[in-house]
């Protein structure tokens, strides 16, 4: 991954802040629940979606959001406050989910790739 591509996709300013305040260890330990949650978030907007709810979807959607934010993942957070607020059919809906698995995937990797620099 170079640079580049992993400045647009992680906040480090935040991680970095957050490493020095409170100690790589601890932003392990958050980054951690993040990947547990996340596959709570992801059920439940694909439950969402298949249940054809708007309000659930925006509601999931805001919950990922949030905890990507925290984690300093910015691209993934910015995909997501523009998925909330989609009111696209629900071919692009599923379109728009199948993406935001591929990209947390990619988020996930390069916040581990940021760990093993730091």
């Amino acid at each position: 991954m170079n640079k580049d591509n992993e400045l647009k996709q992680l906040d480090n300013e935040l991680l970095n802040g957050y490493v020095q305040s409170l100690g790589i260890d601890v932003v392990k330990k958050m980054f951690a629940l993040y990947c547990q949650q996340v596959i709570i978030y992801l059920d439940d907007i694909e439950s969402s979606m298949l249940n054809n709810s708007v309000e659930l979807w925006q509601e999931q959607c805001h919950k990922m959001k949030g905890a990507a934010g925290s984690v300093g993942l910015t691209a993934l957070h910015g995909r997501l406050k523009v998925m909330e607020k989609t009111t696209v059919d629900e071919n692009d809906k599923v379109r728009q989910f199948n993406e935001l698995k591929i990209h947390n995937q990619q988020a996930i990797a390069d916040f581990y790739d940021w760990l093993k620099c730091g």
